[in-house]
C-alpha cells in the first residue's frame, strides 16, 4: 500500500503550503503532480506580510480578547470588521473561536502552534538550499505598543511563550528607537524576537519552491476539480471543470480557502473562514524599518521587502465574493504614516485576499473520514509561510504510514 501511494499522487493548491508539500514528497520518491485552478503562488501566499516566526505559539482567541472585539468593531480603520450582511453567516464561528479562548484549549494549541513552526526556517533552508539565501532573512522581528499599560491578553501570551522557550528581549523607549531611529518617539515599549524572520519576497518563495519541483520532473497543471469518484473508502479518479479526469492513488487537499469545497465534495465539514486580510504596497517608500515591525496597538505590521515595503493587517468577515473595500488598505498607509512620518505612501497599490483560519488557529493535517487515501493540510489562517514546512513533511508521515515528527492530534479533522 505504501508503494501503491507513491504513484500517481495530486496535490491540489498552489500556494506556499502545496508547493512545498508537492516537493517534499517528490524528494521522498512520490510522483507528484500539482493543481490549482489559478496561478502559483497568487492567493494569500502573494499578499501575505512575508512573517517567517519559529516563535509565534500564541493562538488568535484568549481569555479577555472577548472584551477587545466591541471597540475594534466600532473603528472603522480597527483590526477587526464585521460586514453586516455577514454577521450571521459568521456567528457559529465566532462562537468557536470564543470556546477555543478557553484556557486549557489555548494551552494546547499553543503546544501544537510552537511544535509546527519551531523548525520553520531551518526547514526551509533545508528545502531551498542556496536559493534562500537572499530570500529569507533572519532579522527578528519586534513588536510595539504606545502604551505601558498591559493589554487584557499580554501577561498570558508572555507566560505561553516562556512555557515554549520563545526567547525574546523586552524592549524599553530609547532601544526601540536605537532598533530603528525612523519610528516616531510614540511607542513606551516592544519585544524583540531575535530567532523570528521573514521572506523578501512571499512570491518569490512560492515560485522558487515550484521551480525546484519542476527542475526535478515535477508537473504542475493548471485546473479545476470538480468531484471525487471512490471506490469504497479510496479515491480513484478526480473530475475536473473541463471535462477530464485523471486517475490517482493519493490526493492532498492544500487549497486554501477552496478546500472547504473539496472537503464537502468529500463529505466532510470544516468550520473553514475567510478571515480577509488587506496590505499596502510602498514602492518608493523612501524609508524602510530596521526589520520586520507589528504595531501590537492596531494589530498590523510593516515588512521590508525587496521591492518595497509592505503594510499588512487587518481581519474582515464578509460574503463570498464581496469586493475589496479599498477604504481598508488605505487606512493602513495612514497608521503606518503615524509611525514613520517620512514615510514616502506615493504609488501605493492595494490588495485583499482570504485567510483560510480555523477558530482555534490550527490548520487540518489529517486524513479525510470516508476517503482514507486524502489527507488534509489546510486551513493555517495568519501562520501559512511559517507552518508550510512542517506541514509537509507531517503530510509526508500520513502519506507512507510512518512515526509523524510531532504528535498529529492537535491537527485532526474530529477535534470539530
Amino acid at each position: 500500500m505504501e508503494e501503491d501511494r507513491r504513484k500517481d499522487v495530486v496535490v491540489i493548491g498552489a500556494g506556499i503550503v502545496g508547493t512545498t508539500t508537492a516537493l517534499v514528497l517528490q524528494r521522498h520518491g512520490c510522483d507528484v503532480t500539482l493543481v490549482d485552478k489559478g496561478e502559483p503562488g497568487m492567493g494569500c501566499s502573494y499578499g501575505n506580510g512575508g512573517a517567517i516566526s519559529p516563535d509565534f505559539c500564541v493562538p488568535a482567541s484568549l481569555p479577555g480578547m472577548l472584551k477587545r472585539v466591541p471597540h475594534w468593531l466600532m473603528d472603522k480603520n480597527g483590526p477587526l470588521i464585521i460586514r453586516p450582511r455577514h454577521f450571521l453567516a459568521v456567528m457559529p464561528w465566532l462562537w468557536r473561536w470564543v470556546q477555543a479562548g478557553r484556557l486549557d484549549r489555548v494551552e494546547s494549541s499553543a503546544s501544537a502552534l510552537r511544535s509546527l513552526h519551531r523548525s520553520s526556517i531551518d526547514l526551509y533552508k533545508e528545502l531551498l538550499g542556496g536559493r534562500a539565501e537572499g530570500l529569507i532573512e533572519k532579522t527578528g522581528q519586534i513588536y510595539v505598543w504606545s502604551s505601558d499599560r498591559p493589554g487584557p491578553t499580554e501577561a498570558l501570551a508572555r507566560s505561553l511563550r516562556e512555557k515554549h522557550g520563545v526567547e525574546t528581549h523586552p524592549l524599553k523607549a530609547q532601544q526601540i528607537r536605537e532598533l530603528d531611529p525612523e519610528l516616531a518617539p510614540i511607542f513606551t515599549k516592544g519585544l524583540f524576537f531575535p530567532d523570528n524572520g521573514h521572506t523578501v519576497n512571499p512570491l518569490r518563495l512560492v515560485q522558487t519552491v515550484l521551480d525546484l519541483f519542476i527542475e526535478a520532473g515535477g508537473r504542475f497543471e493548471c485546473a479545476s476539480v470538480s468531484a471525487f469518484r471512490r471506490d469504497g473508502d479510496q479515491v480513484n479518479e478526480l473530475c475536473f471543470n473541463d471535462g477530464r479526469t485523471r486517475k490517482v492513488s493519493a490526493v492532498i487537499v492544500a487549497a486554501g480557502m477552496g478546500s472547504k469545497r473539496l472537503a464537502s465534495l468529500l463529505g466532510d465539514s470544516v468550520p473553514l473562514e475567510a478571515e480577509r486580510g488587506y496590505h499596502a504596497m510602498l514602492p518608493d517608500p523612501g524609508i524602510r524599518p530596521a526589520i520586520k515591525i507589528s504595531n501590537r496597538d492596531f494589530m498590523f505590521g510593516l515588512t521590508p521587502m525587496e521591492h518595497g515595503v509592505r503594510i499588512s493587517g487587518t481581519v474582515e468577515f464578509a460574503p463570498a465574493g464581496a469586493p475589496m473595500n479599498e477604504a481598508r488598505a488605505r487606512g493602513l498607509l495612514a497608521r503606518a504614516k503615524d509611525m514613520y512620518p517620512r514615510l514616502n505612501t506615493e504609488g501605493a497599490t492595494f490588495w485583499m485576499g482570504s485567510r483560510p483560519s480555523t477558530p482555534d488557529s490550527l490548520p487540518v493535517i489529517d486524513h479525510g473520514r470516508r476517503a482514507r487515501n486524502v489527507i488534509y493540510a489546510f486551513g493555517h489562517g495568519h501562520t501559512g509561510l511559517t507552518g508550510a514546512p512542517m506541514t509537509a513533511n507531517l503530510v509526508h508521515r500520513l502519506l507512507t504510514v510512518q512515526t509523524p515528527d510531532i504528535d498529529l492530534m492537535p491537527y485532526r479533522l474530529g477535534r470539530f
